[in-house]
C-alpha cells in the first residue's frame, strides 16, 4: 500500500522545531537479588529498541514487543493521521513538500518528499538528523492521540533516512568482514536507536553475533567473532 498525500507552500517562511532531546532510557526493573547489573547487552537490549519500544529480548535478539502485533489496517490508519497531522504542519509554517505514506513490515512508514512546488527544507532534517528525530516523535504522539495506541511509525524527510541506512550497510558489511578476517571484535562509532538497529541486523544475516556497549550518547556495537 503506498499514496501520497500533497502539500506546498513557498518555503520562504522559518519553522523552528524543538529540538530532538537523547534517546529515553526504558524503564528498568531492579536486579535480582545478588546479580549484578550488566553494563553491557545484546542488540536486543531494552535501551536499543526506540523510545516506548520495551522488549524482552532470546538469544538472537527478536523481542517481543509490549505492544499488540498491528494489523495491516491499523498501520494504514497511523499512516492517513500521520500524513494529515504533517500535511497540516507543512501548510502553517508555508513550507513545500509531499507526503508519501507505506506499510514497512510492522510499521506505517511516512516520508515528506520533494513536490512540484519546490524541495523540502533540509532544516526539516537538523544536523544528524535531530529536527527529523523529533518531528517522528511528535507525529507518533499525534497519531496515538487519534487512535488510542502507541505508534512505531517511521518518519523519513528528503531520503535522508533510506541514505543513512545505505551508509550503515556498507559499514556493517565491512565491519563484518573485518571482524571475520581477524577473528577478533571490532567495535563501532556510537550510533544512535535506529542506526543500532540497522547494524544489528546486518551483523546477524550474517551469522555474527554484536552487542551494544555503554551509555548515551556514546552507545556504540560491538561485533563478536564466530
Amino acid at each position: 500500500m503506498h499514496e501520497q498525500h500533497d502539500s506546498a507552500g513557498d518555503g520562504d517562511q522559518a519553522v523552528e522545531a524543538a529540538p530532538a532531546t537523547s534517546e529515553p532510557a526504558a524503564a528498568e526493573g531492579p536486579a535480582p537479588t545478588g546479580a549484578e547489573p550488566s553494563s553491557q547487552a545484546t542488540h536486543a537490549d531494552v535501551r536499543d529498541a526506540e523510545p516506548g519500544e520495551a522488549e524482552s529480548a532470546d538469544a538472537h535478539g527478536e523481542g517481543a514487543s509490549r505492544r499488540r502485533p498491528a494489523k495491516t489496517a491499523d498501520l494504514e490508519r497511523e499512516g492517513e493521521v500521520a500524513a494529515d497531522f504533517l500535511e497540516t504542519l507543512l501548510d502553517i509554517a508555508d513550507l513545500d513538500g509531499d507526503i508519501d505514506v507505506d506499510v514497512d513490515g510492522d510499521r506505517a512508514a511516512i516520508a515528506i518528499v520533494d513536490s512540484d512546488e519546490g524541495r523540502v527544507p533540509r532544516r526539516l532534517v537538523g544536523t544528524d538528523g535531530k529536527v527529523l528525530e523529533a518531528l517522528q516523535e511528535l507525529t507518533r504522539l499525534a497519531v496515538q492521540v487519534q487512535t488510542g495506541e502507541r505508534s512505531r511509525l517511521m518518519l523519513d524527510i528528503a531520503g535522508h533516512r533510506a541514505q543513512r541506512r545505505s551508509a550503515l550497510v556498507e559499514l556493517a558489511q565491512a565491519a563484518i568482514a573485518e571482524v571475520k578476517e581477524s577473528g577478533e571484535k571490532r567495535s563501532l562509532e556510537p550510533m544512535s536507536a535506529f542506526e543500532r538497529k540497522v547494524v544489528h541486523d546486518e551483523v546477524s544475516a550474517a551469522g555474527l553475533v554484536s552487542e551494544s556497549e555503554g551509555v548515551e550518547p556514546n552507545r556504540h556495537i560491538v561485533i563478536l567473532p564466530a
